[in-house]
């Protein structure tokens, strides 16, 4: 799960923000005006014309159309330099908003002109009050940063930054039509990365491959599995289950196991999968019991976290700095690969997605840069895949930025966390063709965890087709953030898979 900051993005303050720019959404359709006659002649019904002619639309301009920053409102404490540039994104609610306007209905890029004020920083893209990206700013110079493919009605719109991680310097936006979608984003292959991989593992990976782009596979992160509190919660609402699973390899942790936490993941993972459903499994991997805090705020079971740990330095550890702390993080490993063995054993293959949203550096794995963490990723995938031998795995990277993707030859999927706020169903489009980049040929882009449903129809529309879509737990599954309209909506459209409409994927094709 992402940082409780980025789950929430403070949505009631945003939306309360954004009402004093409520007036400049979409311009609707007008109905038709019945036709005017030339000036001094009778209308057909013999009365004479109205003398006032009707008022003309606004022009729009034709794209691209730069926006400099000082024609932004500013909100809080954004301020403007000497140079018209926007300063002062410091603050919760620190926003600017840009009225912008296009010709026709399409997609445009939104490109964002700004510099970085002490490193990497992301910051919240709005228009018309929904979110629908970040704005990633990783350079002390002026640079160009591009969120694609937003779609727009004619008319005018606002366009709002707000700060998230703030610090940074704008100077402008510009608006210009986006380039036509390359469809062979959806040509992925088949074939795993580990050659040995199991015929369970390679008919999974064989059916995922091939509805790629076509279908949007249910998903819901569920601590009980199948039969769960939050799956049993949709299945009430709308009569179907997910077609996937997600699970949480937590509590098999040794610091955590030696604690007496009995949180178990394996036997519902079997349980689902007997029952036709496919499993997906994370592990918010508790670091080693010599590192752990364990007072105050950062207890034991919170260990997984950044600030949980103390003198676990990652990058010693991967360049043999440190002896002792390789070993330890070894041996968690071995003890994870007893647990995934089971699944083998059980027939079960498993889309593994561990060390989960490393750019954000709230998880002890992400801390020490994305050296040391691709380093970790390779030892993890040389364990388990040749010292253990677990040939059932679909490898899920969900790193969350290009600079941390440790190359094609041990990932199969493109893992994204996304957690735009409450009742967002936006398709999510330029964080899904960010994925899709970050490999050529492309790999396929799931929606590996999030607080939201995307709407298959704008998925559709946007060409941003998930492979599958997985709510996380507890009040993620609850109507503040999905409502039972879109629930319905979603698990009954024609281009979602419900458990249901699976296959047996125990008999699947195997194809290259």
């Amino acid at each position: 799960m992402n940082c409780p900051g980025s789950a929430r993005l403070a949505p009631l303050l945003v939306m309360l923000l954004l009402c004093l720019f409520s007036g400049c959404g979409a311009t609707p359709s007008e109905p038709e005006a019945s036709p005017v006659p030339p000036s001094g002649e009778p209308s057909a019904q013999g009365e004479s014309p109205d003398p006032s002619p009707l008022p003309s639309p606004p022009a729009l301009p034709v794209l691209p159309v730069l926006y400099p920053a000082e024609d932004a409102e500013r909100v809080g404490g954004v301020r403007l330099t000497g140079s018209g540039a926007l300063e002062g994104f410091e603050n919760d609610g620190d926003m600017c908003v840009f009225t912008v306007g296009v010709p026709q209905p399409g997609f445009y890029d939104l490109i964002f002109r700004s510099l970085s004020i002490g490193g990497y920083k992301e910051n919240v893209v709005l228009v018309n009050g929904e979110q629908v990206g970040l704005l990633v700013t990783d350079s002390p110079e002026l640079d160009d940063s591009v969120l694609p493919r937003v779609y727009m009605e004619a008319g005018e719109h606002t366009v709002g930054l707000l700060k998230y991680w703030g610090w940074i310097r704008l100077e402008s936006l510009t608006v210009s039509p986006s380039p036509v979608l390359d469809a062979s984003i959806y040509d992925v292959s088949a074939r795993l990365s580990n050659t040995n991989a199991g015929d369970g593992a390679k008919r999974l990976m064989s059916y995922l491959a091939d509805h790629y782009g076509k279908v949007i596979l249910a998903g819901q992160q569920s601590d009980g599995g199948l039969f769960g509190s939050e799956s049993a919660a949709i299945h009430s609402q709308t009569g179907k289950y997910p077609a996937v699973i997600g699970l949480d390899l937590m509590g098999y942790s040794p610091s955590r196991a030696e604690r007496g936490d009995t949180r178990i993941s394996v036997e519902p993972a079997i349980e689902a999968w007997e029952n036709g459903a496919i499993v997906t499994l994370c592990w918010h991997w508790n670091a080693p019991t010599k590192y752990l805090v364990d007072e105050g705020d950062w207890l034991w079971w919170r260990g997984f976290y950044t600030q949980a740990v103390r003198g676990l330095d990652l990058a010693a550890i991967m360049d043999g700095r440190d002896a002792e702390g390789l070993e330890l993080l070894i041996s968690d490993i071995d003890a994870i690969a007893v647990q995934l063995k089971r699944l083998q054993d059980a027939g079960v293959p498993a889309l593994w997605r561990p060390l989960h949203e490393a750019s954000g550096g709230w998880f002890w794995w992400g801390a020490s840069g994305p050296d040391a963490y691709i380093k970790l990723w390779n030892l993890m995938y040389e364990r388990l895949t040749e010292a253990h031998g677990l040939n059932n795995l679909i490898w899920v990277w969900n790193g969350q930025h290009a600079d941390w993707y440790p190359g094609g030859e041990t990932v199969d999927l493109i893992g994204e966390d996304i957690y735009p706020g409450e009742r967002v169903y936006t398709s999510q489009a330029a964080k899904f063709l960010e994925a899709a980049a970050y490999t050529s040929p492309p790999k396929m882009a799931v929606l590996s965890e999030s607080g939201f449903l995307p709407d298959p129809d704008l998925c559709m529309r946007d060409g941003a087709m998930w492979g599958f879509a997985i709510p996380w737990t507890g009040e993620f599954v609850s109507e503040r953030y999905i409502e039972k309209e879109m629930l319905l909506h979603f698990y009954h459209h024609d281009l979602v898979v419900t458990l249901d409409e699976l296959p047996d994927l125990t008999a699947y094709p195997i194809r290259d």
